[in-house]
């Protein structure tokens, strides 16, 4: 009886392990001709400018990683004439991710799209016309003065909730934990 128990014990055990840190997926970027500031305007959902807030990393259910960054909008060309922004992105590296710095302005480009998540999310990628606000000169031009946003609105809760790998993870441990303690004592009678 007790091999028995063992062994399903190291069974869900190593499922466990391999379920919560099974490798992520691997992906390269290719970009294709760069788009016109109109083309770039017409397939996006949200254009604005903003200076970056907070950048997190977060790894998603599929197990890739992913940056989120919280914006404060100055101008907005198109969508939601909001004060804040959350904008995904990947990580960098062959993900197409942008690498956006705290405290830096951005001229940025996104539209919806479930790459780096379960969801739709606002998303802009290194092919995007994204850009550092001091070098969207060409953009800035046929954008024209853009408006400021009128609807004031705070995100900064939004970037700091839990993933849900960490509480699958979580709950994971929690139940093989308790499982073990249960079987000790259960042997120990």
């Amino acid at each position: 009886m007790r091999r028995v128990l063992s062994l399903i014990l190291m069974v869900v055990l190593g499922c466990s392990f391999i379920t919560i840190f099974h490798a992520a997926n691997a992906y390269a970027c290719s970009c294709a001709m760069p788009q016109t500031v109109e083309a770039q305007f017409n397939r996006s959902e949200a254009v604005f400018a903003g200076r970056v807030l907070d950048v997190n990393e977060q790894r998603n259910v599929n197990g890739s990683m992913t940056k989120a960054a919280r914006f404060e909008v100055s101008r907005i060309w198109k969508g939601a004439s909001q004060s804040q922004f959350i904008i995904h992105t990947g990580s960098g590296g062959g993900d197409c991710g942008f690498n956006f710095e705290k405290g830096k302005e951005y001229l940025v480009y996104a539209g919806r799209s479930s790459m780096y998540g379960d969801k739709e999310l606002l998303v802009t990628i290194i092919c995007d016309r994204t850009a550092a606000l001091d070098q969207a000169h060409e953009d800035l031009a046929v954008l024209g003065e853009g408006n400021v946003p009128t609807k004031k609105v705070q995100l900064e809760g939004e970037l700091s909730r839990m993933q849900p790998v960490a509480l699958v993870a979580i709950v994971g441990f929690v139940l093989v934990g308790t499982s073990i303690v249960f079987i000790r004592r259960k042997w120990r009678k």
